[in-house]
């Protein structure tokens, strides 16, 4: 019985430590393509003469075609997720809830049984939020277009979501412009507007309420963008960490190599 236990603890620590290698081999991957790339950047210029990586020659310029080609991928795929039905309604890290200034309107109402208008109107600013949300994919890729080769190599050797934070400093003013008519339009066809005055006479029904004001569209925008850089965010840190899962020729030359 005693050689049995001795043989279980054994098994253990071996499927313990085979586990920490495969981890261990996965993260050193990862940290490895990107501190090969990030030199490459610093050995080479703009100029297209070539480094050889890998018994593959890849210059700085391919380099930074293949990583702005993953970032378009990425943009496309966080347009097509929260820019279908449900892309925000359905999805609890990103789903827009009431603006704070509802949220005694949404207690009182609670109170008295009357939970369903703000459940409606809540649905409602996740739909305009879903309609406005295309408009950021031209935006996208008009970002991705005006990076430089400075620009590439900062993103690179930048944090997980260097990228992410190019596409909010060059597209947030923008992409609020974009969206705001879109939201506005949508509020109003999708019956949030209307939702929204049922539920502030059913709150002021009640005796003794203060007023309250709120801008439904700037919210709507506001915690759509939220949103949309939310994934990104998550988008960028795939191709950091697996960029050999993109699936155009040229990345998986770029990135093989690199690998």
């Amino acid at each position: 019985m005693v050689d049995m236990k001795n043989s279980f603890k054994i098994i253990f620590i071996l499927v313990c430590v085979a586990s920490f290698t495969v981890t261990f081999s996965q993260v050193n991957a990862a940290t490895s393509w990107l501190e090969k790339a990030a030199a490459i950047f610093d050995r080479d210029t703009e100029e297209e003469h070539g480094i050889a990586v890998n018994s593959s020659v890849l210059s700085v310029s391919e380099i930074s075609a293949a990583f702005k080609e993953a970032l378009h991928g990425a943009s496309e795929n966080v347009v097509a997720q929260l820019g279908g039905t449900d892309g925000f309604n359905e999805d609890s890290n990103i789903r827009i809830p009431l603006p704070k200034k509802l949220r005694k309107v949404k207690r009182v109402l609670k109170k008295i049984g009357m939970s369903s208008y703000v459940e409606e109107l809540e649905l409602k600013l996740n739909r305009a939020a879903e309609v406005a949300t295309p408009k950021a994919k031209q935006l996208f890729w008009n970002a991705i277009q005006e990076m430089t080769f400075e620009d590439v190599r900062s993103i690179y050797k930048g944090p997980d979501d260097s990228a992410t934070r190019y596409f909010q400093e060059k597209m947030s003013g923008l992409l609020a412009d974009e969206m705001r008519p879109i939201v506005d339009q949508s509020l109003s066809e999708v019956g949030a507007i209307q939702s929204f005055n049922s539920l502030m006479k059913k709150y002021k029904d009640v005796p003794f309420v203060s007023d309250v004001n709120i801008d439904l569209s700037e919210h709507v925008v506001e915690k759509g963008m939220e949103g949309i850089f939310y994934y990104m965010a998550v988008e960028e840190r795939a191709i950091r960490k697996d960029p050999l899962k993109q699936s155009s020729a040229l990345l998986k030359r770029v990135f093989g190599a690199i690998k």
